[in-house]
């Protein structure tokens, strides 16, 4: 049997750091907007993940509000 690990380009869950490294914007944003509801997270235990897909919801949350505001 083998076992295959995601390369961090294939990765499925981030910690809360290396969702801030993504977006280009420091780690106490990035636990302010996951407060505030705007970027979704997921649990395990006691560890609070971003999947890609609620990162790419949150960079769209973005555009829209800086359209809005235009």
């Amino acid at each position: 049997m083998t076992i295959t690990i995601a390369s961090p380009a294939e990765r499925v869950l981030y910690r809360p750091e290396e969702a801030a490294a993504a977006l280009g914007i420091g780690r106490s944003l990035v636990y302010e907007e996951i407060r505030l509801g705007r970027l979704q997270t997921v649990r395990i235990g006691r560890r609070r993940l971003v999947p890609p897909e609620y990162i790419a919801q949150y960079v769209e949350l973005l555009k829209r509000e800086a359209e809005a505001a235009a």
